[in-house]
């Protein structure tokens, strides 16, 4: 019969120390594949928070360079969105956090209103007042007298003649309607107040139907 020697002291014969050195190397090698497989994990946790804030920031600018009536919330709400993917990455210790400015919000520039230039308001051109025209010589030569004054009817019958308070009886004088052109010769046959008053049938020979006195004349003393 064979008989085992065993050290004195020793605990673990030889299979038994083998046995436990393999345990030991498996637990070793456990360990370094687990803390590989975190450390691979973590890096792929990082870069994925990176992508989100890429994407997160491109589409903030894109916002900006196409603003409209929503891009304030919409920025708001994408800054709130980068803070948190900024906790994320400080918590799963993935180094410092990506600060994104806070965008401002676009603000349109206010629209000119159109305003209407004001109507000139047409004035007319005021009406020239129409002047009587100089009294010139009649055609005998005559000298004009009593610039100005009208002419009316003294209400006395027979052939024509004329009264007058300035020109003395006999005198001759001829009265020229303006508005109608017509003229009468007549001789001053009694006295008056004014320059000349025609008797009845002298005022027809220049009269203007329906009136009965003579504004515009031309009065000339010819003899």
């Amino acid at each position: 019969m064979r008989r085992t020697y065993r050290r004195p002291g020793s605990g673990f014969s030889g299979r038994n120390r083998k046995i436990v050195i393999g345990l030991v190397a498996a637990v070793v090698v456990g360990g370094g594949l687990a803390v590989g497989t975190g450390l691979s994990s973590a890096s792929t946790f990082c870069d994925g928070l990176d992508e989100q804030i890429q994407v997160t920031r491109d589409f903030m600018a894109e916002q900006r360079a196409n603003p409209n009536a929503q891009t304030e919330a919409i920025l708001a709400n994408r800054q709130a969105v980068l803070d948190l993917i900024n906790v994320q990455k400080a918590q799963g210790g993935c180094g410092g956090a990506v600060e994104v400015p806070v965008a401002q919000p676009t603000t349109e520039a206010p629209v000119e209103e159109e305003t209407e230039a004001p109507v000139e308001e047409e004035t007319e051109a005021p009406a020239e007042e129409e002047t009587e025209a100089p009294a010139e010589e009649g055609a005998a030569g005559g000298d004009v007298v009593c610039a100005g004054s009208t002419v009316t009817l003294s209400g006395e019958a027979g052939a024509p003649a004329a009264s007058s308070g300035t020109f003395p009886i006999g005198t001759r004088l001829r009265v020229t309607n303006l508005d109608n052109s017509k003229s009468i010769t007549v001789t001053v046959a009694s006295t008056s107040g004014s320059c000349i008053l025609l008797n009845n049938a002298a005022f027809e020979e220049v009269r203007e139907p329906g009136k009965f006195l003579i504004r515009r004349a031309v009065i000339e003393r010819v003899g």
